[in-house]
């Protein structure tokens, strides 16, 4: 199901989406409150909508959408990489946040989402640690550069590096690199230990 205030980005959506056989839109609107309308009588296996809309904001629809389907899967498309936004976006269970600009990432965004994981675009990435509850000094503290955080994160969600790099549009080769400097820069054995160094160290409560 497609979301958005902006009418021809509907439809434009809904173009390229259906271009893709295995993609079918089963229904589309432009606002937040037809979001919800939609959401309960089409039930989409993935929610792609827009955060800045009149009348009722992307957030505000997906609270009320994950309150009565915790399961919903909802993926945010916007112009907006503001950190607020975010931060709203990800606490609030949202399975990615990705930038209009990025049109060639939608579809395996969808797909990848449709699978259970959970995406986010390149300048996202980089704003992770507010978005996660993680402190800027911690990772100076640790020598740990934006994206080792985010694999961080995801290995402490207990992804496999197949997940990884299809939530952060690596390749697997590149995660485990990834790991094994992140293993050897924090003295640790193994993801296990790497999980719990997270919760312990980055994490905040």
């Amino acid at each position: 199901m497609v979301i958005d205030d902006d009418r021809l980005v509907v439809t434009s959506l809904k173009t390229i989406l259906e271009a893709d056989a295995e993609i079918q839109v089963v229904g589309t609107g432009t606002s937040g409150r037809q979001a919800i309308e939609l959401y309960h009588k089409t039930k989409p296996d993935v929610l792609l909508m827009d955060i800045r809309m009149e009348g009722m904001t992307g957030i505000k629809a997906a609270e009320k959408i994950l309150a009565a389907d915790p399961e919903a899967k909802i993926l945010f498309l916007t112009t907006f990489s503001d950190d607020d936004y975010i931060v709203s976006a990800l606490r609030l269970g949202a399975k990615g946040y990705l930038l209009k600009q990025n049109y060639e990432s939608i579809i395996p965004s969808l797909k990848a989402v449709q699978m259970g994981l959970r995406v986010f675009g390149d300048q996202i990435i980089t704003k992770m640690p507010l978005a996660l509850g993680t402190d800027k000094t911690s990772t100076v503290e640790y020598d740990l550069n934006e994206k080792e955080l985010a694999i961080i994160t995801q290995v402490a969600n207990g992804l496999s590096n197949k997940e990884i790099a299809q939530a952060l549009y690596l390749s697997e080769g590149t995660v485990r690199n990834y790991i094994s400097v992140i293993l050897e820069k924090l003295q640790l054995r193994d993801r296990t230990q790497l999980a719990i160094f997270y919760y312990k160290n980055l994490k905040h409560a």
